[in-house]
């Protein structure tokens, strides 16, 4: 198992890392949208905005990008979200479609209205 630490990327909120390598694929942590130790976006479309960025530094430390995605999972604090950050999310993979798993959960690390964890794949 190869530990993943990226440098543009938040600082982990617990005892975790950024993404772990194994067997081929490497599976990113749950990104929310914190910069520079703070929470930003006030609403779902913009905090998908800033995940995004944050899920970008985490693969790109690996020398992937969104296109190695195959699967991701997405948390929401309210489902009534799902419409704001869906056309960010596909904004942000284009004509790419991993698989997807979407729910709505009890509530988020730092108040986040999103979290998103993807696994990737390794050439």
């Amino acid at each position: 198992m190869d530990v993943l630490s990226a440098p543009g990327a938040p600082a982990a909120v617990g005892p975790y890392s950024h993404a772990v390598r194994t067997g081929g694929l490497l599976f990113c942590s749950g990104q929310v949208a914190l910069k520079d130790g703070a929470l930003v976006g006030d609403d779902v479309a913009a905090q998908t905005e800033q995940v995004f960025q944050n899920v970008r530094a985490v693969l790109s430390e690996a020398g992937l990008t969104l296109g190695d995605v195959v699967k991701t999972t997405v948390y929401l604090d309210t489902m009534d979200d799902f419409q704001a950050m869906n056309a960010v999310y596909a904004d942000a993979f284009g004509n790419h479609r991993p698989a997807r798993s979407t729910v709505a959960v009890a509530g988020l690390p730092v108040g986040a209205l999103v979290e998103i964890e993807v696994i990737a794949e390794v050439a």
